[in-house]
């Protein structure tokens, strides 16, 4: 395909820059791009040195290839009497440049990005009710209703999410809120009451059902109820708690997945009215089976039943205790009956992001310190193994930090792509307190946006093109940029969402709404426009333009699940009280210290009020990852 002689070509170039650069300054560039003579496109050696800690200073190219000093092995010739300078020293030219297109942002602005964002919602939910409602999702470019493949059960593509049960509708409950616009949110909870029922023959997956549509349920159950909720007078008359009966008509149908498994870790699918398939594979992945804690733990607190909160929890421990002795890492596909890995891959994109996301946000939701001792080890044994790059995000030589995918058992490097669904990680990042990190590998992701107007599903941070090249309109960029916005109050931040609002206009919209891009270079669209974007990136998007919005002016506080659904941090789901909490989550719940749904985000690491009048990454560094990703 003329994509793949396009990739060729930028390799030769690369390699041909790489050498001039060697020539001129006694360095190659970064990122391991120095290839040695024997280096086979078919089979990439990666190997990481065994030298302890002192190995997280060194370069992904000393991890990758080895060290520097091993210039005799690179294609170019030896220049060992010229004077060596820094290879960022490439990238001090003027500094003024990000900076004058990064350090305001006018009110005006903000406030036409905020319209902008509202329209693209609008344009979506509008025409999925025209053209769709009720089934599960809208074709945008046939403006078209689309539900699961009965024609074809094996395409899980589709049938894992669709079940023939108005998706996107009930997905974007608390959106209608978030924007304000409660007549419609009325309307949209009066037809679900209505209108949808799970008594359904769908074979859909668990963890999809959780997060989009008992995740749904119950936040809006809780916003319709909820003394204290931030959106005024949203009660509705003559509401009997029918959403939390449909939440819980819907779990009690997801509980077969528990029942039958040695291990206690669920299957991956159920049918609704007939429970797990026959012949269900026994295979699942880390973060299917472990991110249902959040919503089957609310609702166990909501009903007074613990044994939802009970399986899921469950679920985690018994993936706990299958992590790497070696490394404290876990896999990405496991068998459900004998617990052993199928999949030793471990990262932080596709099967394992959420599992990660929920130890934290199960943690601030509940206060159980079990889940925040899990999340800690992760989350060191993730510094240890999988980050890459120079110690400090805005200090220091070397390359920017980069999070892999490593083998769980011994930490070896078994790819060089990341997935689109990694961008999340700054979000989580923010949530933990880690700011300075978070920027950095956000600029990271933003920098990719910026060279193709969307994420490729995945990106090889090697050859510097898409492996994956498909962009489904996911919210994870848009997420981590409004958490980092509301830590820092960075102007960065909103040209960031305008940079994808303003890609999303110009690349995804449609007759009917917004569309899959197929093929972020050439920008080929798919007749599909998932509930998340409605759900997700259009809330993230105008949540980051409206500093007004009742989310962030409350004394409550709120927290979004992984689906982006909103979500009381409530007493009332507690177990432990506030004295119970480590140093760095007592300022999480400190009600004079913090507000709205950005409450739960630790003040251990913020960033300084002067820091909020600069770039929050300096220039040689945004201009390093630039240069990285391919933009010049």
């Amino acid at each position: 395909m003329q994509w793949r002689s396009i990739v060729v070509a930028l390799v030769v170039l690369r390699l041909a820059v790489s050498c001039l650069l060697w020539l001129a300054f006694g360095l190659g560039p970064s990122w391991g791009f120095n290839f040695p003579l024997n280096f086979n496109f078919h089979k990439i050696e990666l190997f990481k040195q065994d030298d302890g800690a002192s190995a997280k200073a060194n370069s992904w190219s000393q991890r990758i290839h080895g060290h520097r000093d091993a210039q005799s092995r690179t294609s170019c010739a030896s220049k060992e009497d010229s004077p060596k300078k820094s290879y960022l020293s490439l990238f001090e030219g003027d500094r003024d440049e990000y900076d004058r297109r990064y350090s305001s942002f006018p009110d005006t602005l903000k406030l036409k990005m905020k319209g902008m964002a509202k329209d693209m919602f609008y344009f979506g939910y509008d025409n999925y009710m025209k053209y769709a409602f009720p089934e599960d999702e809208l074709n945008p470019i046939d403006c078209q209703g689309r539900g699961p493949d009965v024609l074809n059960p094996s395409n899980i593509n589709i049938n894992d999410v669709l079940g023939n049960y108005s998706l996107t509708l009930i997905d974007t409950l608390d959106t209608l809120l978030v924007l304000g616009n409660v007549s419609e949110f009325h309307r949209a909870v009066k037809l679900v009451i209505d209108t949808v029922s799970f008594d359904k023959d769908s074979t859909v997956q668990v963890f999809e059902a959780n997060i989009r549509i008992l995740g749904s349920l119950i936040s809006a159950h809780i916003l319709l109820t909820d003394p204290k909720h931030p959106f005024g007078n949203v009660g509705l008359e003559d509401y009997d708690n029918e959403l939390l009966h449909l939440a819980h008509d819907l779990a009690v149908r997801l509980l077969p997945a528990f029942e039958n498994t040695s291990t206690g870790i669920p299957y991956p699918r159920v049918n609704l009215k007939s429970g797990v398939p026959p012949d269900s594979i026994n295979e699942t992945c880390t973060a299917g089976a472990g991110s249902l804690l959040v919503e089957f733990g609310i609702l166990s607190r909501l009903i007074g039943d613990s044994t939802f909160e009970w399986v899921a929890r469950r679920a985690v421990r018994a993936l706990w205790k299958l992590r790497s002795n070696e490394t404290g890492l876990l896999g990405n596909v496991v068998n459900i009956q004998t617990g052993q890995w199928v999949g030793k891959q471990s990262g932080l994109g596709a099967g394992m992001d959420s599992f990660y996301e929920y130890l934290l946000k199960s943690y601030i939701l509940f206060g159980e310190k079990e889940d925040y001792r899990m999340f800690q080890a992760s989350y060191e044994s993730i510094q240890i193994h999988l980050r890459r790059g120079r110690e400090s995000c805005n200090e220091g030589e070397g390359d920017p930090p980069l999070y892999v995918n490593v083998n769980m058992f011994n930490g070896q490097i078994m790819n060089t792509w990341i997935d689109s669904l990694q961008a999340f990680f700054p979000g989580l990042l923010v949530l933990n307190g880690d700011v300075e990190e978070a920027i950095c590998l956000h600029a990271f992701y933003y920098a990719i946006w910026k060279r193709f107007g969307a994420l490729p599903e995945r990106y090889n941070w090697q050859l510097q093109a898409p492996d994956v090249l498909f962009y489904p309109l996911r919210p994870e960029l848009v997420e981590s940029t409004y958490l980092l916005y509301q830590a820092t109050k960075n102007p960065f931040y909103l040209h960031v969402g305008m940079d994808i609002l303003e890609s999303l206009e110009k690349n995804a919209k449609v007759r009917c709404g917004y569309a899959t891009l197929h093929h972020v270079v050439e920008k080929s669209k798919e007749d599909r426009m998932e509930s998340f974007f409605l759900s997700e990136t259009c809330k993230y998007l105008y949540l980051l333009f409206d500093d007004d919005n009742p989310l962030h002016k409350s004394e409550n506080k709120y927290i979004f699940t992984t689906e982006g659904h909103v979500v009381p941090i409530d007493e009332r789901f507690r177990e432990k009280q506030c004295n119970d909490l480590s140093p760095c989550e007592k300022v999480v719940t400190d009600q004079e210290t913090s507000n709205g749904p950005f409450s739960n985000t630790s003040n251990c690491d913020r960033i300084s009020e002067e820091r909020r009048y600069s770039l929050p990454l300096k220039s040689v560094y945004m201009r390093q990852i630039d240069h990285m990703v391919g933009l010049f």
